[in-house]
């Protein structure tokens, strides 16, 4: 009996991303599952060299750095029926004409949560202990804190409450259950019960930063979110209180969150900013209440294997003709990142 011809596939991204997304025995993997030259890696669909093997190309492999797919990219690959993204969000990858043409999208983005959700409880932790301030306080005195300094810190029954019950929201939430936390989730998409299945207290948005010690930003940035946190809801955290954002900046009015920071009111982890990164001069980068780092909470290194693998799960199921198990839909995109 005649064995299925194995799907055809090109890369398509930045070629710097490839090697970390796909080590050897990744690629190993691809080249057995599918017809691919993993010599070529397309940044530009309309080049002239990568004709023929668009032309020919079943599944895109795409990652950061590649184009659109609209209408005029997509001409240059009639045969095209699966997209399968190697990073997180498709929101800026994918147009109409990919959706008209009933062409199937992946995206790797539940490979992508975990690194965030790590970094997040990483610094939920630090936070708690006030280690920044402490860090600071170190540099400049070279003495151990006093009792009084440290009468207001610890991790034991400090709440925490988490914005969006996204991918990263989720994974965070669970990572949570071993500490002595309470946990309070908002998402308008989540009900009592699953609130309580994912363990936390479902409160509206305006409790939740009255009530928490540490606010975490993992909401999708669409119009519905943009500056969810303004100036008004911002003053609603309590003072000493903690905003951590490893989401996307424009979550937060900047100018509002800047103004209370140096006031000192509140304190931040920002690992995202609106705009990105800060302009010269921005506050941000100084101010001892600030921990900000440079869009580091994602993927990042050895952890790039991590969505290669997703992409490779992926294809192995476009192979057998399964459906995928990540697959991103035209609706998604209305209330995911």
């Amino acid at each position: 009996m005649p064995t299925a011809q194995p799907p055809r596939a090109v890369f398509a991204m930045d070629p710097v991303h490839l090697p970390l997304l796909f080590p050897p025995p990744l690629m190993e993997r691809l080249r057995q599952m599918a017809d691919i030259d993993t010599a070529l890696v397309v940044r530009d669909l309309t080049d002239p060299a990568a004709a023929p093997a668009l032309a020919r190309a079943d599944v895109l492999i795409t990652g950061w750095g590649c184009p659109r797919l609209d209408a005029g990219t997509l001409t240059a690959a009639p045969r095209l029926r699966t997209v399968l993204h190697a990073a997180g969000s498709v929101r800026s990858l994918i147009g109409d004409a990919l959706w008209d043409r009933g062409i199937t999208v992946s995206s790797a983005v539940t490979g992508n949560a975990l690194p965030v959700a790590e970094y997040t409880l990483a610094m939920i932790l630090l936070a708690g202990k006030d280690a920044f301030a402490h860090r600071e306080r170190f540099r400049d005195t070279h003495t151990h804190p006093a009792p009084a300094d440290t009468a207001a810190i610890g991790n034991l029954g400090r709440r925490v409450g988490v914005i969006g019950a996204s991918r990263v929201g989720r994974r965070l939430l669970e990572l949570l259950r071993p500490f002595d936390f309470a946990v309070s989730l908002y998402d308008p998409y989540v009900d009592a019960a699953e609130a309580a299945a994912l363990g936390a207290e479902p409160l509206p948005l305006e409790d939740l930063l009255r009530r928490s010690d540490i606010v975490s930003l993992h909401a999708p940035d669409i119009p519905a979110t943009r500056h969810m946190l303004d100036r008004k809801r911002l003053a609603l955290i309590r003072d000493g209180g903690v905003l951590i954002n490893t989401s996307r900046g424009a979550l937060v009015d900047t100018d509002a969150l800047t103004d209370e920071l140096v006031a000192g009111r509140l304190s931040a982890v920002l690992d995202v900013t609106d705009p990105e990164p800060p302009p010269a001069g921005s506050p941000l980068y100084t101010l001892p209440n600030v921990f900000l780092t440079p869009h580091i909470a994602g993927s990042l290194g050895n952890e790039l294997a991590r969505l290669g693998r997703v992409v490779a799960d992926e294809l192995e199921r476009v192979a057998a003709g399964l459906p995928l198990a990540h697959q991103v839909r035209r609706e998604d995109l209305a209330r995911v990142a």
